[in-house]
């Protein structure tokens, strides 16, 4: 379904140096403006935050100080910004809480005013959460037809969790009533830790999910940045996240006590090879 629009409408979304709305700045910003007629415009900066980007943030963004040293800093990119939204009512996921008042202090700082008071906001993700909520007690009305009483009571919610897994697996004739199965089938991605930092890739190897190393197998990554595992374990992650990635070290620096059938050919090869 189509937009009904009286006046251009403009998606946004912006990466920081971090979460903090007073403090921390702009890295990349993108837009997409929607004009009443179906036209369409975008674009999308790097922006120099003229501060230290965080290691904690660029792990989740990807973007690094090297890559935005010589981008324009958002004051030089604050006009620019303000005049395509400027006739524009505001769209976002989480923007309510973020990144519309992250941007209204970097339009301040930069001294152009911005106001709200002249447009409207559109929050998706509150939409969201307000049309499919993912609360425990919405799950128990949802599935077992019962108010929860005594919410967030931990014997409450615990029996109710139990009854919910009961009643999923009567209406879902497709999900196994197996622990095996249910554990697959409730994982999103195969992990090898609980928060999601690595995973698993088709072939069983560790791989990273996040940052520069994004998809790229740990023990590869291990080998060619050792300083990396350092960076990680006094970073704020996850203690089991930080287990699993000792383990994996550990792993890589064990003698292999027995040789598998490639490498004895491999083996017999350079032996040949040097006769």
């Amino acid at each position: 379904m189509e937009l009904k629009l009286t006046k251009p409408l403009v998606f946004f979304d912006l990466e920081t140096t971090g979460v903090n709305i007073g403090t921390d700045r702009i890295v990349e910003i993108s837009i997409l403006k929607i004009f009443p007629n179906g036209n369409k415009e975008s674009k999308t900066w790097l922006v120099n935050p003229e501060i230290e980007i965080p290691a904690e943030a660029t792990a989740i963004h990807g973007i690094t100080n090297e890559k935005v040293v010589t981008e324009p800093t958002f004051k030089e990119l604050a006009s620019t910004v303000n005049e395509m939204i400027s006739d524009a009512d505001l769209a976002g996921f989480n923007s309510n809480r973020f990144d519309i008042p992250l941007l209204a202090e970097e339009l301040l700082r930069a001294g152009i005013d911005f106001d709200m008071n002249t447009r409207k906001a559109i929050d998706v993700q509150v939409i969201f959460h307000k049309k499919e909520q993912r609360t425990l007690s919405a799950g128990y009305k949802f599935y077992c037809g019962k108010d929860l009483d005594d919410a967030h009571s931990a014997e409450a919610d615990t029996n109710a969790t139990y009854e919910i897994l009961k009643a999923q697996l009567d209406r879902y004739d497709d999900i196994e009533n197996s622990v095996d199965a249910l554990s697959e089938y409730s994982s999103h991605t195969k992990r090898a830790d609980f928060a999601g930092f690595i995973l698993f890739n088709d072939k069983d190897q560790e791989i990273f999910s996040f940052g520069k190393y994004k998809n790229r197998t740990v023990e590869e990554v291990l080998k060619e940045n050792p300083g990396y595992n350092a960076w990680i374990q006094n970073a704020d992650f996850p203690l089991y996240t930080k287990k699993v990635l000792r383990e994996i070290k550990q792993r890589m620096s064990a003698p292999k006590s027995t040789m598998t059938d490639e490498e004895k050919l491999k083996a017999l090869q350079q032996k040949f090879n040097l006769r």
